[in-house]
Parts: structure tokens; C-alpha cells; sequence
């Protein structure tokens, strides 16, 4: 979905967060993070689940998707004619080795605010896995997001700009990034905007 885009006027943002508690089975997702499967259970708790599930889809931080092509298509949807928060990336570049300033800018919430969270995700990724259920397998993956960070919170009816400096991990391809900023409702609520780009360099 992240390369076909298959939602008529609307551009499909996508995050792969990559939980850990699989890194048990004898090989580690070196993508993994904990940060991720404590987002994954605020999400199980937000939406009234019974249990984790992985994979998993969440569209605007509301919805949990595991259905056939017709309920994805039917949620996104109405997910398209929900109304967001303006939100832009005024500026994202490589300001110094394996460094990264990032400007993030949105109007005012009309009718109230939240967190705002910049993401660095890398575009195309892979894990060769030696353990468990894919073992001997090469995965492909999208937008894997490495850092994921609060920068602010949008106030109610105030515009919101920060700068941000991001270090990167010292073999990152700039190339291979794609920046995402966006808003969300407290304890992994409603996503009211978000935005994505590419990193240029200097």
C-alpha cells in the first residue's frame, strides 16, 4: 500500500514499528524496539482489544484493521473525509554528520490539541532472520521507523513551530530516509494530522 497508494485524494503515510517481545525466539529484529510494543499495548488498552496482535495495522490511531480487502477499503474511506489539523515539515536536511534539524510546523487545533511526534523511519529496509517461524527467510520492509520522538504539544486555537535535532546512527543513508511528523491525541488517540517527507542534504 506504501508504494501503490490506493486511496483516491488522499496519500497513504505509513510507520512500521517493529515490537520486541518476538526477539526471544533465538534472533533479534535489530529493528526492534520496546518503545514500540508499549505503543502496540497503549493501543490494546485505547481500543478495548483483548490482546496484541501481530502484525498489526492501526489507521489514524482509532482503528484496528485485520479484515479482508473490503474492510480496509471501507476504512479508509472514512478515514479520508475525517478532517485534520494542517501539519508540515518546513525543513528537514542533514545539518552535520549524522545529524538531522527538522522543523515542524501546524495551524491551531479548532477543537483541541495534542502531542506532536516527529518520526525518522528508513524507506526500504531488510532483515535476513536466523530463528523462529521465518527463519531462513529475507523480510522486506517500508518506512521502519528508528527514532520516534514528542517534540511539543499543539495548544487549542494556538499555531504550533519547533526545531528539532535528530542524531543519526553513523552508517544511515540520508538517501534512505523519509521524515514523518505528526498529532496525536494523548495515550495513543485519534491521529489528527500528520505529514511526510524526504530528507534533502545540504
Amino acid at each position: 500500500m506504501d508504494e501503490s497508494q490506493p486511496v483516491n485524494g488522499a496519500q497513504l503515510i505509513v510507520l512500521s514499528e517493529h515490537v520486541d517481545y518476538w526477539d526471544h525466539d533465538g534472533w533479534k529484529d535489530k529493528y526492534s524496539s520496546s518503545q514500540f510494543t508499549e505503543r502496540q499495548n497503549g493501543y490494546v488498552h485505547a481500543l478495548n482489544l483483548q490482546t496484541a496482535y501481530t502484525p498489526q495495522m492501526i489507521v489514524d490511531g482509532y482503528v484496528e484493521l485485520k479484515g479482508s480487502p473490503t474492510d480496509i477499503e471501507q476504512t479508509f474511506a472514512k478515514a479520508v473525509k475525517a478532517p485534520k489539523v494542517p501539519v508540515r515539515i518546513a525543513s528537514a536536511a542533514i545539518d552535520a554528520p549524522s545529524q538531522l534539524k527538522v522543523k515542524v510546523e501546524a495551524e491551531g487545533a479548532e477543537k483541541h490539541g495534542g502531542t506532536v511526534w516527529v518520526a525518522v523511519a528508513l524507506d526500504h529496509a531488510a532483515s535476513q532472520v536466523s530463528a523462529g517461524e521465518n527463519s531462513g527467510r529475507q523480510l522486506q520492509h517500508v518506512a521502519v521507523v528508528e527514532e520516534l520522538r514528542k517534540v511539543g504539544k499543539l495548544d487549542k486555537g494556538k499555531p504550533f513551530s519547533q526545531e528539532v535535532v535528530v542524531k543519526l546512527k553513523p552508517d544511515t543513508d540520508p538517501k534512505n530516509l523519509r521524515i514523518i511528523a505528526f498529532i496525536q491525541e494523548s495515550n495513543e488517540g485519534k491521529v489528527l494530522g500528520v505529514t511526510g517527507v524526504k530528507v534533502s542534504n545540504p
